[in-house]
Parts: C-alpha cells; structure tokens; sequence
C-alpha cells in the first residue's frame, strides 16, 4: 500500500487553492446544468489530454494510429507551442496526461515538454506501449519530473500479446520495464508511479491470472484491467471477451450487441477535460480520435475563447438534448461519473 500512498501524496502536494476553487466551479456548474438542463460552465478545465504524436511503431487493429488511418495529419507537437498552451492553462490545471493518439516517447522532445510541466506544478501522466524504455530514457523519464506512467502490456506469452499489439514484442516491454523499475531504485526515486495495464481482450482474458504473477515477479504492485472499445461489435467481434465483467458490450436478445451503460444525456467530460491535438486542435474527448469535432484551433485562438466560445456551447446544448446524436457519444462507456 505504501506505493499509492506514495503517489497520493504526491498529487496532493501539487495541488493549490486556485485549483481547487477552480474545480468546485466545474462541480456546481455540471451539477446545476444536470438539474436546469440547459449548458453553464463555470470554470476552466482541471484535465487537460494533449497529443505528443499521432505515429506509433504498432499495428493495433482498434487503433486509428495503428490502422494508420486518420484524416487528419500525422505529426509531433512542438515544445515552443506547448509551452505557450500550458502557459495559459496552468495556474488552474491538476492533471496533464501526454497522451491521445499515438506513442509519446516516439516524439524528441517528449520527456522535456514533461520537465516543463513538472516546473509549473503539474501532476503529468503518459500511457506507452513500452518499447522505448531503455536505460537512457527511463533515467531521462525519472529525471522529467513525470509522475504517472502506464505500460501496455496486453499478454503474456508472445502469441497471445502479438495478436493485438500487431508488430510488437512481450519481451522488449518486459526489459523496458524492468529497466524503469531498476533505475527507479537505483535513482531512488518515488516517481513515476508505474501502472501495468492490461486491455482484456478475447484472446487474452485467460491470461489474466498468469499478468498478476508477471507483475509481482517485475515488481510492480498496480495492475489495472482495462475493457476494449471496438467500432465493429454489433453483430459481434473476435475481440470481445466471453467474460462478460470485462466486456463493454452485452448480447441483447435480438442476437446483436449493444454498449451496457445507459447513455445519459450528460457527461462530466465535457466540463473538466478537453484535448488537444498535435497542431494545435481543440476536440471535447477522446473518443473524437479523428478530431471531427473541432472547438477551435490554438495556433489561431487563445485557449479561453475556445473552451467559452460558441461551438463549445452548441456541442454541450446538443449533448443535453441527446447523446444518441453525437457520433462519438454512441460507443462510450464513460464520462458521465464524477469520481470525487
């Protein structure tokens, strides 16, 4: 326990009174928009997402990075333009994940743009597939500043992984692990609190037992089961699993498949989150992965006239009258909880 305790500690000692009176803002205005049902938004985002990169070395078969087919270009961020975007947001901001599409460590500049974000007193979270965990990164990694890291790790024989993570290898996330759990030790540091995440797919959710004892033998004591989103699933899909507890999809009784949660017309993301892509687009969530609902651009915008301006009152309005309606809403299984 004392490794949470360890990361909960240091979340909270980034925290400031600007930011917390900043999210109860965000509280009452979601709350008071669920009961008047009509958009109020006080507040700025208290979650920020923003993209490293679009590239990726894999081929996973549900990711648009993967498939390599977005619309939109592929590209790095660039570390002058994200300073100046956080430069704007971060006297309010508690978290900054680096991370939408994409592996982060794939971009030069990655782990300075986290040491910048670490100087403004930011709680920084990454997900990576983790072939890029050599000695020199992981020392680079620790030395960032970065507080969260999340390692993909979705099998546990080669056969099993490889047939998600299309063109990867179990044993290069394992050595890159354990590199960041050596030197983590040897640098003595309490950061970045590692994550093992494991997507449960079909092919894998037998493995489930066998990742427990993976991680306790790399020493790792958080291991988080993640359920998979798949575009195709209505009449099926080979990577739903059989188990239906790690499953997003349910077997209806018509023979077809439908998302199991009930989707209400209101979502907690679109108050205290936003994302913003490589160049500089402004999109409501992550699953928008194509950025096709675009609020504005920050090469031509300042950020809060973006986040009050009028496509992001209309997406809201929308959202409230129904969330059926919105392409992106109809295959998602979160945003409308508030975990406080």
């Amino acid at each position: 326990m004392r490794f949470f305790f360890s990361d909960t500690t240091n979340f909270l000692s980034k925290l400031s009174l600007a930011k917390l009176y900043n999210l109860c803002k965000l509280l009452a205005s979601y709350h008071l928009t669920k009961w008047k049902k009509v958009p109020i938004q006080w507040g700025t985002p208290m979650t920020l997402s923003i993209e490293p990169t679009t590239a990726c070395n894999l081929r996973c078969p549900e990711c648009p990075s993967g498939l390599r087919s977005f619309s939109r270009p592929t590209g790095n961020l660039k570390e002058d333009f994200f300073r100046s975007t956080l430069d704007q947001l971060s006297e309010k901001l508690i978290y900054l994940i680096f991370y939408f599409q994409g592996e982060p460590y794939i971009n030069p500049d990655f782990l300075k743009m986290v040491a910048y974000a670490n100087e403004r007193g930011l709680y920084t979270i990454t997900s990576t597939n983790g072939h890029f965990l050599s000695d020199t990164n992981c020392q680079e990694t620790i030395n960032s500043g970065l507080d969260r890291i999340i390692i993909s790790l979705d099998g546990t024989t080669q056969e099993t992984y490889e047939s998600y993570r299309r063109g990867g290898s179990l044993e290069k996330v394992l050595e890159g692990t354990g590199n960041l759990v050596k030197w983590k030790d040897k640098m003595k540091s309490k950061t970045p609190h590692i994550v093992l995440q494991f997507l449960v797919v079909k092919p894998n959710e037998h493995e489930i037992p066998e990742l427990y004892k993976l991680a306790d033998a790399l020493g790792i004591k958080d291991v988080k089961l993640k359920t998979a989103q798949v575009y195709d699933y209505e009449n099926g899909n080979e990577l739903i699993p059989t188990q239906e507890k790690y499953a997003r999809y349910a077997l209806q009784k018509d023979g077809h498949y439908a998302v199991k949660n009930e989707l209400l017309d209101h979502c907690w993301k679109l108050w205290h989150a936003c994302v913003i892509t490589w160049d500089g687009l402004v999109v409501p969530c992550c699953f928008d992965k194509d950025a096709s609902h675009r609020m504005g651009n920050l090469k031509h915008m300042d950020f809060i006239d973006i986040w009050k301006g009028m496509p992001y009152k209309i997406f809201r309005s929308r959202l409230l009258q129904g969330r059926d309606q919105i392409d992106i809403c109809t295959n998602c299984t979160e945003g409308c909880q508030v975990w406080f």
